[in-house]
């Protein structure tokens, strides 16, 4: 009787549960089908819902523009610093605070969570003048530098919380059969944290991927662009000759593509570093 009394309510939420996913899911799916579709027919009245008789020209347009591929690798390698970075100070500082207790410890966790509490436009001219004093606007590097400072403290208020939910116990039993400190924690404890750090590495990509506002005070060279600046700069062009709705979208779709991949290939481990880091800690 139980079980047949919940099988109503659960079939029930699956349909609202795919009812919302369907919802979620259709402007990525609008965007990819008027992405192959040529313009005249995006302006005609009657939506088109499936890209029959599309073709890839639009991406083709848009590649061979010669200003997409240097701004997706300047995003890659503004990407792949962030990351790298922002996993190594936010993984050493975690540590820290879960299995140390110093002077200042306290202090420092209120650090942390006071730097998250900072609004972004309010450093705008700081950073701006920084990045300019030493020579640094229109870089790769000037640009990381600014993101791992704004993405290490939530990064590493989320590695401790799962650093702190693996015992101590289990690097001391290794201890007691032979092994360093060193060893016992790069052979027990590391593997174990890799969800977490799967986590806070989509967090540190997704925050240098899609950011726009700092990228749009830092970089002020054309030539120095990344996709999401590089995106306003193709609608902007787009609008001033008639705007290219299908050119537009194939844009959008080669800005989001790399995100929706990465995440397609780390979201088993994301999620469970996400649970484990908030029921952990």
């Amino acid at each position: 009787m139980r079980t047949g009394s919940r099988r109503p309510g659960r079939i029930g939420a699956g349909i609202a549960g795919i009812v919302v996913a369907l919802i979620w899911a259709f402007p990525v799916y609008w965007m990819v089908n008027s992405s192959l579709l040529p313009d005249a027919v995006l302006q005609s009245s009657s939506p088109t819902f499936l890209p029959f008789g599309g073709s890839w020209s639009n991406f083709t347009a848009v590649v061979s523009g010669g200003t997409f591929l240097p701004a997706l690798g300047m995003s890659v390698l503004v990407a792949l610093v962030v990351v790298a970075c922002s996993l190594f100070f936010a993984f050493l500082a975690a540590l820290a605070i879960s299995r140390f207790r110093f002077r200042g410890r306290k202090s420092f966790v209120l650090a942390v969570l006071f730097v998250q509490m900072l609004p972004a436009e309010g450093l705008f001219i700081a950073q701006y003048k920084l990045m300019s004093s030493v020579g640094l606007l229109n870089t790769v590097l000037g640009l990381s530098v600014l993101y791992i400072a704004a993405i290490v403290p939530f990064t590493v208020w989320m590695l401790r919380g799962f650093v702190a939910g693996i015992p101590v116990d289990l690097e001391e039993a290794a201890m007691v059969d032979g092994l360093s400190r060193t060893q016992a924690f790069l052979r027990i404890t590391f593997p174990l944290l890799a969800p977490g750090l799967v986590a806070a590495g989509v967090y540190a990509f997704l925050q240098s991927w899609n950011e726009f506002t700092v990228a749009l005070v830092v970089l002020q060279d054309d030539s120095s662009r990344t996709l999401p600046l590089w995106l306003r700069g193709f609608v902007q062009a787009s609008a001033s000759r008639a705007t290219d709705w299908g050119q537009v979208m194939a844009a959008s779709t080669l800005v989001a593509v790399p995100v929706i991949v990465f995440f397609l290939i780390v979201q088993g481990r994301m999620t469970s570093g996400l649970v484990g880091g908030a029921v952990k800690g």
